[in-house]
């Protein structure tokens, strides 16, 4: 069943874009999924289509019609999943390294949605419709770790409000190139699309969003720097183009890395080691965290300690 969602333009958010606002008024949606509308014709300002760029007025009455969910027309695939906990709202999962979260160009079997669709069948959300059911957030196909997932739109829309508030805690670890001089800092610069190369994510003030990245030292070794990394925001490739811009790229990553790759991580080593956040349903603040993965932990061992 469809959607409707209307809203009239107060003075204070005269001038501002119409998908800003949206992004900001829309319990649920992120700021590509309201474009995703905008481009569908879904959202009409005065009784008009407007697209994304569109100067708010005061007084413009907005009404924005949300599609009913698709039927899923992705594959159950009984693939195991390392599940940390599960009620009858949401999961968390341990993704392993390798991965993809949600099927997409090349990938559209052996990804997590796959699985979840064989564990969870039709109970998980939909307000992504078919591209990402029950998917609040995601990591990199070679990003390990832990993710959440939605069982129901109650639970997606309590999460991914609580993302935009940034009080989702999310920490990692990672192995770094170099040696980083202090034993903490915090990387605050914006991030947005790569105008060199489009499959990239860069620091750019060129239609960038904010994004923090607070980073400490866990041990040195020669050559490396073990770290854990807490995000404030969570940008694409966040903590991959953070380190990067200060000159300490992860380890093993293929795309902000040096050209020379350490095949025998596969990958960068970064892990999503700890998740927190507040229950939509109940309230109580839940915890998670995950041991290092093998590989990680193989690829420490074969690092001297300085």
């Amino acid at each position: 069943m469809e959607s409707n969602y209307s809203f009239k333009i107060p003075v204070e958010n005269a001038g501002e874009r119409l998908d800003k606002f949206l992004a900001a008024s829309l319990e649920g949606f992120t700021r590509s999924a309201v474009q995703k509308l905008l481009d569908d014709g879904a959202v009409s300002v005065n009784g008009k289509a407007q697209g994304k760029n569109y100067k708010l007025k005061n007084g413009d009455g907005i009404n924005v019609a949300v599609p009913e969910a698709k039927p899923l027309e992705i594959t159950a695939e009984s693939i195991p999943l390392d599940i940390v906990y599960e009620d009858g709202d949401l999961l968390v999962v341990n993704k392993p390294k390798g991965m993809v979260v949600h099927p997409a160009n090349g990938n559209y079997n052996g990804t997590l949605v796959n699985a979840l669709m064989a564990h969870c069948g039709d109970s998980l959300s939909g307000i992504n419709g078919v591209i990402r059911p029950g998917i609040v957030h995601r990591i990199d196909k070679n990003t390990s770790g832990l993710l959440i997932v939605a069982k129901n739109d109650l639970a997606h829309i309590g999460l991914a409000s609580q993302i935009k508030a940034h009080s989702f805690t999310r920490a990692y670890e990672a192995v770094v190139y170099g040696n980083i001089k202090e034993e903490s800092g915090t990387v605050n610069e914006p991030i947005g699309r790569s105008v060199k190369d489009r499959k990239k994510m860069a620091v750019t003030l060129k239609n960038s969003k904010a994004a923090t990245t607070h980073y400490s030292v866990i041990k040195r070794y020669e050559g490396f720097t073990h770290i854990r990394c807490e995000l404030e925001t969570g940008r694409t490739h966040q903590i991959r183009v953070h380190m990067a811009h200060i000159g300490h790229p992860v380890a093993g990553d293929e795309v902000y890395g040096p050209k020379k790759v350490i095949k025998e991580l596969e990958g960068q080593c970064l892990h999503a080691k700890k998740i927190g956040f507040v229950h939509p349903r109940t309230g109580e603040y839940m915890e998670f965290e995950s041991e290092l993965p093998e590989y990680f932990k193989k690829f420490l061992n074969k690092l001297v300690e300085v």
